[in-house]
């Protein structure tokens, strides 16, 4: 406040040689009036509920570490396909929220090969879990370099009993 007080004062007192025009810089919160205040609250409101219609209802509860089928719409010319992508889940970030995304990993033929995909996005037709595995990182980004048996996660069995796989010893 003291720093605004100042710049106020300098710019009322005039130089000399003549009579100026005083320009005073009103800070843009006391410009707004009560009304426009109610309607930036009732703005809040629709938004959340259009960001809710777009969320999906059916997605299944994914971990990392996960063996997923993800299907996504491939639209070609005039043609709409649909392309399988499956793999690994290495990292889900956001959680289920409207950004929020998975990083699905697979090899084809020796190559390394990840996708990021937004859970809710439209492309996005739906997500199928077809192995669940047992982890104790959040993020499995060392599967990148791992070769051979320390790329093997233990096959287990949730007790939520979405996976019909049985517990690996």
């Amino acid at each position: 406040m003291a720093e605004e007080t100042q710049k106020e004062e300098n710019i009322e007192s005039p130089a000399e040689g003549g009579n100026k025009e005083v320009a005073v810089e009103v800070p843009a919160e006391e410009k707004a009036t009560e009304d426009e205040a109610e309607e930036k609250t009732e703005i809040v409101p629709e938004e959340s509920g259009i960001i809710e219609a777009h969320l999906k209802k059916d997605l299944p509860q994914i971990r990392q570490g996960d063996l997923v089928k993800v299907y996504q719409k491939i639209k070609e010319k005039n043609k709409e396909r649909m392309q399988v992508f499956e793999g690994q889940v290495l990292a889900i970030k956001h959680g289920q929220s409207i950004s929020g995304t998975i990083t699905v990993r697979k090899v084809i033929g020796g190559i390394g090969v990840e996708k990021i995909f937004p859970i809710h996005s439209p492309s996005v037709e739906k997500i199928e879990i077809v192995k669940q595995t047992k982890t104790r990182r959040a993020k499995l980004y060392y599967l990148r370099t791992a070769k051979g048996r320390k790329a093997k996660l233990k096959t287990t069995v949730r007790a939520n009993g979405e996976s019909e796989a049985a517990a690996e010893e």
